[in-house]
């Protein structure tokens, strides 16, 4: 009874994540690297540490260090802003506070050295507005995407020293984006696609850690309908768009000195070179234009565990821009990004809690010259966000 009571509270709680889903959030670019509280805390490096339910996400294989049963909830709360400026003037984005749930649980049959792992969070979101007194052509634009991933993971201890990890995605996404040049230009539509990740987590020493992950592309096709209003003239027509999300590769080396430290650093290397021009939308050819390029983000991150189970982590990531000056688009305004991170956790018994505040900093990015006749978005650009995220855990 025990048991079948207990299969039932993770399988409510897993769909009562999914049904909910995510409000999207503005993170770096479109990417949401952010799916664990203590993993947030150390600058998300935690690709070769891996050591909770959230290893579902940062590296699969990590999941097989884990025993019994275990569930993890957590939600990244974030509020950010862009701010432009040009000879015609300086504008901020409306101020957005987002919040993106994760999702995460685990079960160990120890004797056949195998975990399984599920899960569900958001990778990807987008969340812009910008007011109707922006000096750009694209003035007043809005946009919308939400993502919402769910994953199963098989993970097998080869050795006391190595595991790997592999399952399948089921990706859901929604998009809504709107632009004002002149008239209303509005499109919605929905997707889904399946993916795949896996993982590998070796240890040859209990210092040294090593951890590789791969999340492979998406392709979401997106359905639905476009509207133009340009009064007194409307129309509405079917539409589609299609989107290709990228694949990503992380790597992470964990020294572990004592037990009571742990330093990692992480590299992550996403592919948006797949991300090109995207046909098929009516009204929007000039819009939807993307050829964005490859990019790295770089994870550092610091663990001291403290006496009673406490534990206190910090940790820096650096994002590099994938958006070029020449496809620059005010929805996305990508750049450069310093993120700044602290975090405490605990844990009591069977429970555990983890929080952490993060600070991100994008400085100002030219594009093009300043400001010109035609409304294009030339001008300089600058991020700043705050965010806090908990996650509370539960050991069987």
């Amino acid at each position: 009874m025990k048991r079948q009571t207990l299969i039932v509270g993770l399988a409510a709680a897993l769909f009562l994540g999914m049904a909910t889903g995510p409000t999207p959030a503005l993170g770096l670019g479109l990417a949401l690297p952010d799916q664990d509280a203590f993993a947030t805390a150390r600058g998300n490096a935690f690709v070769a540490t891996a050591n909770d339910p959230s290893a579902i996400f940062y590296n699969p294989a990590g999941i097989s260090q884990l025993d019994g049963v275990n569930f993890s909830l957590g939600a990244y709360g974030i509020v950010d802003s862009d701010r432009y400026s040009s000879r015609y003037g300086s504008v901020n984005s409306k101020t957005q506070w987002s919040a993106v749930p994760q999702v995460f649980s685990t079960y160990s049959l120890s004797n056949y050295n195998l975990t399984f792992g599920f899960g569900t969070y958001s990778p990807y979101g987008l969340r812009m507005e910008w007011p109707n007194n922006a000096p750009f052509l694209a003035a007043g634009e809005t946009g919308q995407i939400t993502y919402l991933r769910g994953v199963g993971i098989v993970a097998w201890q080869i050795a006391s020293f190595l595991s790997v990890a592999a399952g399948p995605t089921l990706n859901y996404s929604e998009v809504d984006l709107k632009e004002f040049p002149g008239f209303v230009n509005h499109f919605r539509g929905r997707a889904t696609d399946a993916g795949y990740t896996a993982g590998v987590l070796f240890h040859p020493g209990d210092q040294h850690y090593f951890g590789l992950t791969y999340r492979s592309a998406t392709e979401m096709n997106y359905n639905g309908h476009a509207t133009v209003l340009a009064p007194p003239f409307r129309a509405s027509t079917g539409a589609s768009a299609d989107f290709h999300y990228p694949e990503t590769l992380a790597f992470g080396y964990s020294y572990r000195p004592s037990e009571k430290w742990n330093f990692e650093g992480d590299v992550t290397w996403t592919d948006w070179s797949t991300l090109k021009a995207v046909p098929g939308v009516p009204f929007a050819a000039d819009t939807l234009k993307f050829d964005w390029t490859p990019s790295w983000i770089l994870g550092l991150g610091v663990t001291r565990y403290l006496k009673n189970d406490w534990r206190v982590s910090g940790g820096y990531m650096y994002s590099e821009n994938s958006v070029p000056d020449g496809n620059f688009n005010p929805l996305v305004p990508d750049s450069d990004r310093h993120l700044f991170s602290l975090g405490v956790g605990k844990k009591f018994g069977k429970f555990s809690w983890d929080a952490a505040y993060q600070l991100g900093w994008g400085p100002s990015r030219s594009v093009g010259g300043d400001a010109t006749a035609d409304g294009a978005p030339d001008g300089k650009y600058r991020f700043l966000s705050n965010a806090l995220t908990i996650n509370i855990g539960y050991h069987f």
